[in-house]
């Protein structure tokens, strides 16, 4: 390679490397925009819990009808509902809380397939989000429990994450409840056998999430949960 070569090489490879950096630092804004419309919009919902499972579960899946039926009884109780806006799991949830009359909040995600706003979220309370990071932010942020169906990778993602803020105290504790014995019994098992013998976690870490098989029984934990702190709806 002469001289030149590498210059013009050298050149290409600059102009390469401004290009990224230009870009990367206009992406900041574009952030800081997902962000702000996010706490402008959710900052008056109230208390609210997220619902997170597969946006693959049909609507004739016992699965969707669990969630549908928590949703509900949690706008009862005085809760609204978050969910990622989606179809499946989300729609029960965003149904759920329709018909409890609850506050009924979608976060919904560009994505290459699956998502699409569903029709039972509230007029204004559905947001759209580019970044993954953000909108997982804003589940925490507003949310005053998860309630988490059995779903796929999106799923485990958002409920380890969820796990492993409280437990590095990140974030205040709030409830954790895992509906479904059949489906979460296995990897609860796998925390306890692998993960607990290994001594990677604390034996005080199984705490942190509760499992359930019904709805009455994923509110009665958020109702005991909350019992102490004297939690008011604001909506």
């Amino acid at each position: 390679m002469t001289n030149d070569d590498r210059k013009i090489r050298e050149k290409l490879q600059q102009k390469t490397w401004n290009e990224i950096k230009t870009n990367d630092s206009w992406a900041i804004f574009k952030i800081m925009a997902e962000f702000v419309d996010g706490y402008e919009r959710l900052s008056k919902i109230g208390p609210c819990v997220s619902i997170f499972g597969s946006a693959r579960t049909k609507p004739d899946h016992e699965y969707y009808k669990l969630a549908e039926e928590v949703a509900f009884k949690l706008t009862q109780a005085g809760f609204g509902v978050i969910t990622g806006g989606g179809p499946g799991i989300m729609e029960a949830g965003n149904k759920g809380a329709n018909r409890g009359k609850g506050i009924s909040v979608g976060l919904n995600i560009e994505l290459p397939f699956e998502q699409h706003d569903n029709p039972w979220i509230d007029q204004g309370k559905s947001l759209d989000f580019d970044y993954f990071f953000v909108r997982k932010v804003m589940f925490v942020k507003y949310s005053q429990g998860f309630v988490v169906m059995p779903g796929g990778f999106g799923t485990l993602d958002e409920l380890f994450e969820a796990i492993t803020l409280i437990q590095t105290k990140k974030i205040g504790r709030f409830p954790i409840v895992l509906v479904g014995t059949k489906f979460w019994g296995g990897i609860i098992d796998w925390i306890k056998n692998t993960l607990l013998e290994e001594g990677n976690i604390s034996p005080q870490d199984l705490d942190l999430f509760r499992l359930v098989d019904t709805a009455d029984e994923a509110v009665e934990h958020f109702n005991k949960f909350y019992a102490k702190y004297k939690l008011k709806p604001n909506f």
